[in-house]
């Protein structure tokens, strides 16, 4: 009688142990603040810098617009999709440096866009403009690209927006799945000298504060999957019993068998 009263504790805590809970799927929970507390939450994001291979969109334009039709070789429908800027657009090349229409080379790397924004027309100013031509610069990233690998739709996604948090990204991609590790998500991130991966904990409304909440183009979000998923467990404590019921009755079942033989 005391071995089954074990067997069932184990098969309980079987149970209820290796199931997923809401704590593994919630995202932003609030683990240190009373619920009668204000939380208040600093959005920590940095202005990108342009990195080699980035394609910059660059319009200008002016009083006459003649004057810049140099600058604006294309005029298409198809100029601010992905792949019209891939051939019209300003690729950063691996020094750096964009070619410009009369300008010539400008180094752009380690820039923000505001930053190159006011070096282009800067220089247009000294070399081609008067003030008198009243011109004005636009300077664009060619679209967000990040890729996402793991426990959620895997591929590369682009996003026509200046700021995209994690959790936006996240769910232009399908969003994780059950089975996916929320707790520790990887942001591979690009920089000048190499490649840092960092973590963030999308179940802590803290993540909201972390550097890594906003994605940066060419990030890398990984999902590594759950424990229970690598053990082979189910997701909920349904399927537990249902596997637990299958394993015990063929032991019953072999059991009955070589008793019989």
């Amino acid at each position: 009688m005391k071995r089954w009263f074990l067997v069932v504790l184990v098969i309980l805590n079987m149970v209820f142990v290796s199931c997923i809970t809401n704590k593994d799927l919630v995202y932003l929970q609030d683990k240190g603040v009373n619920g009668s507390d204000t939380l208040s939450i600093k959005e920590l994001s940095k202005p990108y810098r342009v990195q080699v291979n980035d394609i910059l969109s660059i319009n200008v334009k002016a009083l006459d617009p003649e004057l810049v039709s140099i600058f604006n070789p294309v005029e298409s429908g198809n100029g601010s999709s992905q792949g019209g800027l891939y051939f019209s657009g300003f690729t950063v090349d691996l020094h750096g440096n964009i070619e410009f229409p009369i300008l010539g080379k400008i180094n752009v790397l380690g820039f923000t866009i505001d930053e190159i924004k006011d070096k282009v027309e800067s220089e247009l100013l000294k070399q081609y403009f008067k003030e008198s031509a009243e011109i004005f610069v636009t300077v664009k990233l060619s679209g967000l690209k990040y890729t996402t690998v793991g426990e959620i739709g895997a591929g590369v996604h682009i996003l026509y927006q200046d700021r995209v948090n994690i959790i936006e990204a996240l769910a232009n991609a399908g969003d994780i799945s059950q089975t996916g590790d929320r707790k520790d998500i990887l942001v591979i991130r690009q920089y000048p000298n190499g490649q840092k991966i960092h973590h963030i904990d999308l179940t802590d409304i803290k993540a909201m504060q972390s550097p890594f909440y906003y994605i940066q183009p060419n990030d890398i979000i990984l999902v590594k999957p759950l424990k229970r998923k690598a053990i082979g467990a189910g997701q909920t404590a349904i399927q537990n019993l249902t596997t637990i019921a299958s394993i015990l009755s063929v032991l019953v079942s072999t059991y009955f068998l070589t008793k019989n033989l």
